[in-house]
């Protein structure tokens, strides 16, 4: 691709924090509502996490840039089934997650039109934002990044908006009358809140993922990770926290729209109008981010051989177009699936759930190749502290798992041991037994 048509710093940076803060925060206050104010301990060890994945990431992208991101370390360093393995469950992460986005954004948008708060016009308004979403990345990824950074500053509006004012209409006795309304031990909540938490930090391995459109990745997809990890935590801590001091618990759980509600409870309508209008430019323009790193974890896998060879065919502007609307048709059918649910938090919190915990597996796949690389370039103290890190990151990724649904965990083992029949499709010395590839060199093997 061309470097005057790649992502600089800036573009990566808003990438990052766009995909987590325009997806991950906008309804995750009603469903940690469901939990309680205890759920302020669980966003703060998520942060915690974050931060170490964060330089996980950061650290890779330094040392080892690799469009690809997970699929990309797990295929270099456990070998080609674990790098479709990897590229699998990432990829279906992605796209069932993505779906939480439009459900975020139209959620908001029923603020104007409640009529949207149904679930047949719901799932209607959902459609439409995937596909013109969808189109918009056909044109390219710097148009995506540009939309991004714009619509990222909207998202901003609301989130730091709550964070700093919203502390005047703080009610000290509706936060703490609220600690801990789930009905189980307090470390269970904790641990609940945790898993659901961590959803809004889902996006830290986004300039890594997509290394191959950002400039001079050896420093910008450090940069880009660091710093918009940093600057989502501060904003998320910040508006949860207030939100469930300005919003009775019980209201706070069925509400589709929590940042509205707590800024039309504190200053009236018009606060509830611009904060719902800015959370949905928010969400939406993160629907494009996101889209584009799905496509692009595709292509890596499939120009390695690993993916059915339709996501490599790109354009004139190394677009994987048909993989963009192969994404576009799969999150339609998810769309569809899941649209009888009664608000668009309880679909929200089904989607990003099942998304979360696919994806911990292939943060912990690049924990592991972190070590690993860092071991062919460092003393033994870094590869020591290293390895400590690694470790307690694997520790974490494992207690977010350990926090969210039994069902879900269950379904999402069975689906790790479902794809493992497909692989033969995709093994390299099955498809050299068919003459799809070359004989291997004798000499060159030994």
């Amino acid at each position: 691709m061309a470097q005057g048509k790649k992502i600089g710093v800036v573009g990566a940076t808003f990438l990052v924090a766009g995909n987590m803060m325009g997806s991950g925060v906008f309804l995750l206050p009603s469903s940690l509502a469901k939990i309680g104010t205890a759920s302020i301990w669980g966003w703060l060890i998520t942060t915690a996490g974050a931060l170490l994945l964060a330089f996980v990431f950061a650290k890779l992208g330094k040392l080892a840039p690799k469009a690809g991101g997970p699929y990309a370390y797990a295929r270099d360093w456990f070998g080609p089934y674990m790098g479709f393995q990897t590229n699998t469950i990432y990829w279906f992460a992605n796209w069932i997650g993505n779906v939480a986005i439009p459900i975020a954004a139209v959620g908001y948008f029923s603020y104007f039109f409640p009529i949207l708060s149904q679930p047949i016009p719901r799932c209607i308004a959902v459609l439409a934002l995937v596909w013109v979403l969808s189109f918009a990345n056909v044109i390219g990824p710097a148009f995506v990044s540009r939309v991004q950074t714009v619509t990222t500053s909207f998202a901003l509006i609301p989130i730091l908006g709550i964070a700093i004012f919203g502390w005047f209409f703080f009610d000290p006795a509706i936060f703490k009358g609220a600690y801990n309304v789930s009905g189980e031990s307090n470390f269970g909540a904790i641990s609940s809140a945790a898993a659901l938490t961590l959803w809004a930090f889902i996006g830290v391995e986004s300039a890594s993922v997509t290394a191959g459109v950002v400039e001079n990745p050896e420093k910008n997809v450090a940069r880009a990770t660091l710093a918009g990890v940093f600057l989502a935590a501060i904003a998320y801590i910040a508006s949860s926290s207030v939100i469930m001091g300005m919003v009775p618990n019980g209201e706070l759980q069925t509400s589709d729209a929590p940042f509205a509600l707590a800024a039309a409870n504190a200053v009236g309508g018009w606060g509830g109008a611009a904060v719902s209008l800015c959370a949905f430019v928010g969400a939406a323009g993160s629907l494009g981010g996101w889209i584009l790193l799905t496509a692009q974890s595709a292509k890596a896998a499939s120009d390695d051989g690993l993916f059915p060879s339709i996501f490599s065919k790109t354009n004139k502007d190394d677009v994987p177009v048909k993989g963009v609307l192969i994404v576009a048709v799969l999150m339609t059918v998810a769309v569809l699936v899941t649209s009888t649910s009664e608000t668009a938090s309880a679909q929200f919190d089904v989607i990003t759930s099942a998304a979360v915990v696919l994806t911990l597996l292939p943060y912990i796949y690049s924990c592991v190749a972190c070590y690993f690389v860092v071991e062919r370039s460092h003393t033994l103290v870094h590869i020591g502290a290293f390895w400590f890190l690694t470790s307690i990151t694997v520790v974490y990724c494992l207690w977010a798992i350990f926090g969210s649904s039994g069902s879900i965990v269950q379904y999402a083992f069975l689906f790790v041991l479902f794809i493992t029949v497909f692989y033969p499709f995709f093994s390299e010395e099955r498809r050299r037994q068919r003459g799809q590839l070359p004989p291997l060199d004798a000499s060159k093997a030994s």
